[in-house]
C-alpha cells in the first residue's frame, strides 16, 4: 500500500467503526401501544451526526443523530387503531418494530401492592384463566438501581394472556381491563414497581434537592455511602455468619436430643450487607433506573399505589408525593392525569384498641394521600379502606382497586362525567354549638351507610384533645357529630386508624368516604424527615 494513502485508509476505518447501528429502546419493541390523540415521542442512538428516518402509520420524519449518537423526532397524534402496524426506522441499518397497536398507555408504579401480581391476588385460576385480551399490552420494568439516569430499562411487551397475566401487576391488569372493556380500545400497561420502596426513590435528585424537607434524608444517605467500607462490612459479615453457624449447628445437636416440645428454635441467619450505592432505598435510585429512561414516552397517564414505606414520615410525604408527581409532569412535559390509591385498611401489627385518639402513622399517611389528591390538579384518590385485611399489608382484592381506578380515567380522561368516581371526600366542617357539621364532595346520589345501621367510626374532641367516640348521622348531604361529652368541640375525625373497623361512610353508589380530620392538632409524624431518624410510637411497613 502507498505510505501516503495510510493515513487516509485509518481515517476510513474510523469512519466506518463510528457508524453504530440504530438501535431502539426497549419499549420500542414488538407489541407495543402508542398513545393516541397526543404528539409521539419516537427516540434511539445512531452512529453520530447519522441521518435517521422514522416511518409509522403514513409519516415519515427526518432528523439527524447528535454528536452523541442520540436522536429524536415525534410523531404527529394518531389515531385510535386495533389494526396492528408496523414501525421503520433507519439509518446505518433497518430496525421494523411490529405488531403495534394505537390506543391509551398508562404508567403504573409503586411498591408492593401495585407489584403484587394477578396469579398471588383474589381468585387466580379464574381471574387468569379468562386473561384472554389480545388488545391489552404489558410492559413489565426490570428491577434495577443506580445513582445516575439509565438510557434504557430492560423488559418486553406481552399481550394479556393467562400466563403472561398471571405474572403481571393486578392493579394495573385490572385497571386497564376496566377501561379496555368500557372503552373498547387497545390499552398499554407500563408496570415500574418494587415492593418496599420509597417515594424518594422514585423521584429525580434535582427535585429533592429543591425541597428543603427532603434535605435531611439526603445528606444521611449522603454520609452513609461516603463512609461505606464494602470489604470491611462483608469481614463482619463473615464473622457473624459463622457464630451463627455455630450456634445452630450446637442447637440442633442438643434438640436432636429433646422431645419435639422441647426443641429450642433456630436463630435467623445474619442479614448480608447491604451497599447503599445499590439498595433500591437510596433517593432517586429507582427514578434514575425505572422512570428516567422510560421519558417521554407517551402516556395518557399514570397510577400510584405506594405509601406503606413512608407512614413514618406521614406529613413529610405531603410534600414528597407532590414532588414526585411534579418532577415527573415536568420531565415529560405533561400535565398527565396522575390517581393515587390510598392506603388500604390494615392492622399495621399493632394491638386492637377501641381508644379513640390513638396517634397512627397509617392514617396520617392517608391524610397525605387525600391532601394531595385534592389540591393538585389532574390527581384523583381510590379509597381502599374497605377493601383491606387486617392481618395482610397486602390485600387480595385487586379487582376492585384497579375498577375504582378506571373509575377517574373515564369520569377525567374519558369524557364520562356522568360517572361517580369516587367516594366522599372532606371539604368542609361547621361548629354550631355542641354540633359538627361535615361536608363532602363526591356524594353521587347521597351519604349512606354501608351496611344500613347507624355510622361508626367519628370521633371528636375539645381544644383539650381529649377524643371521644362520636353520635354521627346523615342529614341531606352533610354529617352531623357530636358527643355530651363535647360540649365545644375542636375537631372531628373519621377512619383515623390503620383498621378502622366499623368504617361505613358511603355514597348511594357504594365508594367508600376517606379517612379525613377537621382539627389542627399537631400529628406524631411531623419533623421526621430522614428514615433514619427513630419514631418512637410508629410501626415500620414492610
Amino acid at each position: 500500500m502507498n505510505h501516503r494513502l495510510l493515513p487516509v485508509f485509518l481515517l476510513a476505518l474510523t469512519t466506518l467503526a463510528a457508524r453504530a447501528e440504530i438501535k431502539l429502546p426497549a419499549l420500542f419493541s414488538d407489541g407495543m401501544v402508542f398513545q393516541q390523540g397526543r404528539p409521539v415521542p419516537v427516540w434511539g442512538s445512531a452512529g453520530p451526526d447519522e441521518d435517521v428516518t422514522v416511518v409509522f402509520a403514513g409519516q415519515t420524519q427526518v432528523t439527524r443523530a447528535d454528536l452523541d449518537g442520540r436522536w429524536r423526532v415525534t410523531l404527529d397524534p394518531l389515531l385510535v387503531s386495533a389494526q396492528p402496524a408496523e414501525l421503520t426506522v433507519s439509518g446505518n441499518g433497518t430496525v421494523v418494530v411490529k405488531d403495534i397497536l394505537v390506543g391509551e398507555v398508562w404508567l403504573c408504579s409503586g411498591q408492593s401492592n401495585m407489584q403484587w401480581t394477578v396469579a398471588q391476588s383474589a381468585n387466580p385460576e379464574q381471574e387468569t384463566a379468562a386473561a384472554k385480551y389480545p388488545q391489552i399490552r404489558m410492559f413489565s420494568v426490570e428491577r434495577a438501581t443506580a445513582m445516575t439516569p439509565a438510557r434504557d430499562v430492560a423488559g418486553a411487551w406481552k399481550t394479556a394472556t393467562p400466563e403472561n397475566a398471571a405474572q403481571f401487576s393486578a392493579v394495573a391488569y385490572y385497571f386497564g381491563r376496566h377501561l379496555h372493556n368500557a372503552l373498547k380500545v387497545p390499552v398499554g400497561l407500563v408496570n415500574t414497581s418494587w415492593g418496599g420502596t420509597r417515594v424518594e426513590a422514585w423521584t429525580s435528585r434535582e427535585a429533592l434537592e429543591d425541597r428543603p424537607c427532603a434535605a435531611q434524608l439526603l445528606s444521611d444517605w449522603d454520609g452513609i455511602l461516603q463512609s461505606w467500607d464494602g470489604a470491611a462490612e462483608t469481614a463482619r459479615f463473615e464473622v457473624a455468619r459463622a457464630a451463627w453457624k455455630e450456634q445452630v449447628d450446637k442447637l440442633k445437636a442438643e434438640n436432636e436430643k429433646l422431645p419435639a416440645g422441647q426443641k429450642k428454635p433456630l436463630p435467623s441467619a445474619p442479614r448480608a450487607p447491604d451497599d447503599p450505592g445499590k439498595t433500591p432505598h437510596f433517593p432517586a435510585a429507582l427514578f434514575n433506573t425505572m422512570v428516567s429512561p422510560l421519558i417521554p414516552y407517551a402516556i395518557q397517564g399514570a397510577i400510584w399505589y405506594q405509601g406503606e414505606s413512608n407512614q413514618n414520615r406521614a406529613v413529610q410525604y405531603q410534600e414528597l408525593l407532590p414532588t414526585l408527581i411534579n418532577d415527573w409532569r415536568t420531565r415529560w412535559n405533561s400535565e398527565f392525569s396522575f390517581y393515587i390509591v390510598q392506603l388500604a385498611g390494615y392492622g399495621n401489627r399493632k394491638p386492637a384498641t377501641s381508644d379513640p385518639g390513638v396517634d397512627d402513622t397509617w392514617a396520617e399517611l392517608q391524610e397525605a394521600q387525600y391532601l394531595t389528591a385534592i389540591t393538585l390538579p389532574g390527581c384523583g384518590l381510590a379509597v381502599t379502606n374497605d377493601i383491606g385485611e387486617k392481618d395482610d399489608i397486602h390485600p387480595k382484592n385487586k379487582q376492585e382497586v384497579g375498577r375504582r381506578l378506571a373509575l377517574w380515567a373515564l369520569a377525567k380522561d374519558y369524557g364520562r362525567a356522568d360517572t361517580v368516581h369516587s367516594g366522599p371526600l372532606f371539604k368542609n366542617s361547621m361548629i354550631e354549638g355542641g354540633k359538627v357539621r361535615l361536608q363532602f364532595d363526591h356524594v353521587g346520589g347521597g351519604l349512606k351507610t354501608r351496611d344500613g345501621g347507624p355510622l361508626k367510626h367519628f370521633q371528636i374532641a375539645g381544644a383539650d384533645q381529649k377524643w371521644h367516640w362520636a353520635e354521627a348521622v346523615v342529614s341531606g348531604d352533610e354529617v352531623h357529630v357530636s358527643s355530651p361529652q363535647v360540649p365545644a368541640p375542636a375537631g372531628v375525625r373519621y377512619a383515623w386508624a390503620a383498621w378502622p373497623e366499623g368504617a361505613n361512610l358511603v355514597n348511594a353508589e357504594g365508594l367508600p368516604a376517606s379517612s379525613f380530620r377537621t382539627d389542627e392538632f399537631i400529628p406524631s409524624t411531623l419533623g421526621v424527615t430522614s428514615p433514619f431518624q427513630e419514631l418512637q410510637k410508629a410501626v415500620p411497613a414492610r
